[in-house]
């Protein structure tokens, strides 16, 4: 309750972000760290420590590891991030005895320096939570935006349990069903793959030395990536195993013998004996293009303004993405002493980051119809395609470049640099 009186004691508040989770709580560090004479508050629909339940682990790659840095985050995330200093590529059928290796990533983008890691959630939240309390930032839980109306310079935000707040910008980042990009009448570009991706966390007898894999299936790909080992030592994995959904709905919901039967034909044994360490879960996957990132007063970040396919692991850095940008747009026009709600300001946003996220939409999309198949031409098409990469180290590097976030018109943040 004292951070509710605190909230609505405010005249008005310059940034209000709706949505609590690592895109959301970012986007409001961002800002704040960087221009603090900037009110901002987080508005989430989710109940007070529900973020502590989240069991998934997330790929932030390099160049979001050094935005994390810069936000004085990476600190307390680092004892509970494994790095990654190998990634294998594989194809072949789920009944296959051997899976021939056709690509391999190593290596550093700077000495000392993985292209990515892995980090569980529930860390990641709760160090953008802890720098967003040290810099004063209310954090409002468990009611939601109900609707909002714009007057003259900024925005009326209308909240479940009655309460209204006065924004100059409201940034959406509510997740892919975004109710708030719904409000604004923005439109979306949207299909379903007909598949779900399973998420659970391997115990396993051997440790894994920050090896992970990628085994595209018939169904789907199945991944394999490197998580710290528990407080007891325990060699652990997290899986990302994309089933037809009708498929995964059966095997989540059904018998945990069949389960691990399943899952150890495609793991194998390798690193020795696996137990399942949580309960699976499994989400329907589909592609989500929102038709503007903007609207007046009102900015689109994360999945609000794109969902995408796993196969690339690439979601929880393009919202990173969105947020390095957006803050870098809105410090430098409050800056300037421009109205960093208006839309000629938030457009700026837009043109920065809609040809990066529709490019990568279409990759992953491109990818997952190429390789979610066993029609033997394509096969033979993308293993030779694979083998080819694999043989030339500087379009190696270029991948590596791209997945570790430090290609094209990076902003500061994701430079490891203060805005």
């Amino acid at each position: 309750m004292e951070r509710r009186t605190k909230a609505e004691a405010r005249q008005g508040l310059d940034v209000l972000v709706a949505g609590a989770g690592y895109v959301g709580l970012a986007a409001a560090v961002s800002l704040k760290a960087a221009r603090p004479s900037l009110s901002v508050a987080v508005v989430d629909a989710a109940p007070a420590g529900a973020w502590r339940k989240d069991g998934r682990a997330s790929a932030i790659a390099a160049a979001a590891c050094r935005m994390l840095e810069q936000l004085g985050v990476w600190g307390e995330i680092a004892p509970h991030a494994q790095a990654i200093t190998e990634m294998v590529v594989t194809d072949s059928r789920t009944a296959d005895p051997v899976r021939p290796t056709f690509l391999t990533f190593d290596g550093e983008v700077a000495p000392g320096e993985p292209f990515a890691h892995m980090v569980a959630n529930q860390a990641l939240n709760g160090a953008l939570r802890k720098r967003a309390e040290t810099l004063g930032i209310d954090i409002i839980e468990g009611v939601a935006v109900q609707g909002f109306e714009t007057r003259g310079a900024s925005l009326t935000v209308h909240l479940a349990d009655g309460a209204a707040l006065a924004t100059r910008l409201l940034v959406a980042a509510d997740g892919v069903n975004s109710r708030l990009r719904d409000m604004a009448g923005i439109k979306t570009v949207r299909w379903e793959y007909g598949q779900s991706g399973i998420v659970c966390t391997v115990a396993h007898e051997r440790p894994h030395n920050g090896r992970a894999e990628e085994h595209f299936l018939p169904a789907g790909p199945f991944a394999t990536l490197p998580l710290k080992p528990d407080q007891d030592g325990t060699n652990r994995s997290s899986i990302v195993w994309v089933e037809r959904t009708e498929d995964a709905e059966k095997l989540v919901a059904g018998d945990e013998f069949l389960f691990e039967h399943e899952l150890e034909q495609r793991f194998s044994l390798k690193l020795g004996e696996i137990r399942v360490a949580d309960k699976p879960r499994a989400w329907p996957l589909g592609l989500t293009l929102a038709r503007a990132f903007v609207a007046p007063r009102v900015a689109l970040a994360g999945d609000a303004a794109h969902g995408i396919h796993p196969i690339a692991g690439q979601g929880l850095n393009l919202g990173l993405k969105d947020v390095a940008a957006l803050a870098e747009v809105v410090v430098e026009a409050d800056r300037l002493g421009q109205d960093i709600g208006a839309l000629d300001v938030l457009e700026r946003y837009q043109q920065w980051r809609r040809f990066d996220t529709v490019q990568m939409g279409i990759t992953t999309d491109v990818l997952n119809r190429l390789f979610s198949n066993d029609i033997a031409p394509l096969r033979t098409v993308r293993d030779i395609g694979l083998g080819l990469v694999e043989r030339m180290p500087r379009l190696k590097d270029f991948f590596i470049r791209q997945a570790s976030g430090l290609s094209g018109d990076t902003p500061r943040l994701l430079k490891g640099e203060a805005i």
